[in-house]
Formats: C-alpha cells, sequence, structure tokens
C-alpha cells in the first residue's frame, strides 16, 4: 500500500483549524482520518479514531499505519482539567514520539506565531517548549506557526462584532495599538496540505500570517464597518486589565484570562526571518476580501 493510500491522521481535527485541513486533504483526495477524546460527526469518507494526546497508548493505536500525522490541537484558556503544558507541552511530545516510533513518514505540528520559552505568556513558552520537544523526538517535523485565525465561523472577527453589536463601547487594550496579522484559516490548512506534499518543508518552521498587518484598533474598526455600527474606542491600562483577569479567574467560564492579556501586551505578526506562506507555494487570502461571506447583520443596538 502507497503512502497515498494510507490516511492522514489530524488530532484536533474537529476544531476551527482541524476542519479545515480534514476539508482540504480530502479535496486533494487524501484519505484522512480525525482523533478526538470524544466521537465527532466526521465527513462522508472521514475516518474517526479516539485518542487523547495526554494518553501514549491511545496516541499509539490511533497513529498505528497511518501515512502522516498532523497535530492541530489547540488550547486557548486553561481551565482545572485542561493546562497549556499538558496541550502544547506534553502532548505534542507524545505525539511526536509515536509518530516516530510508528515509522509515520510525515509529520506537520501547528504551533503559534511568536512562540518564545521567554515571553511573559505562559501560553507562548508552552507553545516554545513544545515545538523544541516535537524537533527533539522527529526531527524531520514540520512546524507552522500561525497567526490569529479569520474565517466565517471564527472566534476572532465574530468575537469582535458581538462586543460591537451589544456594548455601549469597546475597551481597548492599552492604547489598542498592539499588532496583528491576521491569517485565512483556508490558507494554513492549504500550508498543511503543500507541506505535506513537500520534501524541502521536512524539519523546518514556517511563520504564517495574513497579508496585511492590523492595528488592535484598526481591526476593530474594520469590523464596526463591516456591521455599520459607530462605538467610541477606550483605551483601558493594561494594570486595569490585569485586575479584571484575576477577578474573573474565580469565576467558572472567565471571559477574560491573564494569558490573553499578557498575549494582547506583544505584537502578532511575521517575524521575516523564517519561511512563510510564499514559500509553500500560497498566496495569503485578505481579511476584506472574506468578509462578505460572514454573517455578521447590525444585530443589537
Amino acid at each position: 500500500m502507497s503512502s497515498l493510500d494510507r490516511p492522514v491522521v489530524v488530532f484536533g481535527g474537529s476544531g476551527f483549524l482541524g476542519r479545515a485541513i480534514v476539508a482540504c486533504l480530502a479535496d486533494a483526495g487524501r484519505a484522512v482520518c480525525i482523533t478526538s477524546r470524544k466521537q465527532v460527526d466526521a465527513p462522508e469518507g472521514v475516518e474517526w479514531r479516539q485518542s487523547d494526546i495526554r494518553d501514549e497508548a491511545s496516541v499509539a493505536q490511533a497513529t498505528h499505519g497511518c501515512a502522516a500525522v498532523v497535530n492541530a490541537v489547540g488550547l486557548y484558556a486553561e481551565s482545572k482539567t485542561e493546562s497549556f503544558v499538558a496541550t502544547h507541552e506534553s502532548g505534542a511530545r507524545i505525539v511526536a514520539r509515536q509518530a516516530a516510533q510508528q515509522g509515520v513518514e510525515q509529520l506537520v505540528h501547528i504551533s503559534g506565531i511568536g512562540a518564545d520559552s521567554a515571553s511573559r505568556s505562559s501560553y507562548v513558552r508552552a507553545r516554545a517548549s513544545g515545538d523544541a520537544l516535537v524537533q527533539e523526538a522527529y526531527p524531520a517535523a514540520t512546524i507552522l506557526r500561525p497567526s490569529a485565525l479569520f474565517g466565517p465561523d471564527d472566534a476572532l472577527i465574530n468575537g469582535l462584532a458581538d462586543l460591537a453589536r451589544r456594548a455601549p463601547f469597546i475597551p481597548l487594550f492599552g492604547r489598542g495599538q498592539t499588532r496583528l496579522q491576521p491569517v485565512y484559516v483556508g490558507d494554513v490548512a492549504r500550508a498543511v496540505a503543500s507541506a505535506l506534499a513537500s520534501p524541502a518543508a521536512l524539519g523546518k518552521v514556517f511563520e504564517i500570517g495574513g497579508p496585511r498587518i492590523y492595528t488592535y484598533r484598526a481591526l476593530l474598526a474594520l469590523v464596526l464597518d463591516a456591521i455599520g455600527k459607530r462605538r467610541p474606542m477606550v483605551p483601558v491600562p493594561f494594570v486595569l486589565w490585569d485586575l479584571v483577569a484575576a477577578v474573573s479567574a474565580m469565576l467558572p467560564n472567565p471571559p477574560i484570562t491573564e494569558a490573553q492579556v499578557t498575549l494582547m501586551r506583544t505584537d502578532n505578526v511575521v517575524s521575516g526571518d523564517m519561511p512563510s506562506l510564499g514559500d509553500l507555494g500560497i498566496e495569503p487570502t485578505a481579511l476584506e476580501s472574506m468578509l462578505p461571506r460572514y454573517h455578521l447583520g447590525s444585530g443589537v443596538g
């Protein structure tokens, strides 16, 4: 059986990015398998296997006989049962180690832009540590570090639009000058497919950003224009955000976390020091061109 006949196993295949990766690979004619802790309704022709990246035995079983592995598992807010270390460090290492032990031909690991072991953000530090652990266990792994993802079903633009519809004003992080380079989720999925088809991508780290950099304030202005609303933007010092996050931490589902506040202190853009979408043959999609596909409407207020 050739490698094209054996499945690509996508960990996190039921998530926002994972679904796009699965669809892209299936459209390209690859056999695809989704793995997750709980059973999900896989698309027609896509296999589902149960696994937990924190459990080595289940990962070994899920990766057995596959041609390639994509780890698209992401955690953006910790809870009593979920941590950045368990997901982005321990889990990433287990997936990479089993990919190596199972003789998997390719591993694509999804990380995050700006991964830095010296960051103030526990999320960013865990991403950086996870990347190093993956490279140690599977040196030929391709690591993709995307910026914030956008797409019609995203949490980014839809979340900002919901805030703008409901709130009489929009609180900014600081003065709203943090820079973001959001990337279309479909482009990241295409980057995965391209990496799996390109031997030149083995062992490389790619930073994946969109074609335009926005300040947080400018991104909000774009969303406000899209939904036809006008809202004052109020600068809020980060020290107050820290306080809000500390109080929110006592709630079952905090609206803002320390990790999110820390992330907004730092620009989330491509450094220019690493290969990017263009090196994978992909022209990045502009956010403005995708906004008509959203169902933003005007909503409340």
